[in-house]
């Protein structure tokens, strides 16, 4: 009985973990979002779906790019310590941005 709450509670904490998503502040500049960008993807984030060709090029801003590259770079690095701050132009949040309406916007 011990291990089965043992096992219910790592898969809780690991699907409760797994609901946090790292956005790009809607408020920073353009170039803010920019270094966001080039930081994460020349740091561990799967930016290859954001480049042209890429499934999530569309649409196509730095802002949704910057989600994009910051999110894979937080997935990818969390275990080892990385945080969803990137100089303050991103944050975590538990809405999952890919099912917000398109006219939603970004963190605020």
């Amino acid at each position: 009985m011990k291990a089965l709450l043992v096992t219910v509670l790592l898969l809780l904490s690991s699907t409760l973990a797994a609901s946090q998503w790292c956005v790009c502040r809607q408020d920073a500049s353009q170039a803010a979002l920019q270094k966001t960008i080039d930081y994460a993807c020349g740091s561990g984030a799967d930016c290859n779906s954001i480049h042209e060709t890429g499934a999530c090029y569309n649409p196509n801003t730095v802002a949704a790019h910057c989600s994009w590259a910051a999110n894979s770079y937080y997935q990818n690095n969390k275990a080892k310590g990385a945080t969803c701050d990137f100089t303050g132009t991103a944050a975590l949040t538990t809405s999952d941005p890919s099912k917000r309406a398109p006219s939603t916007p970004l963190l605020a």
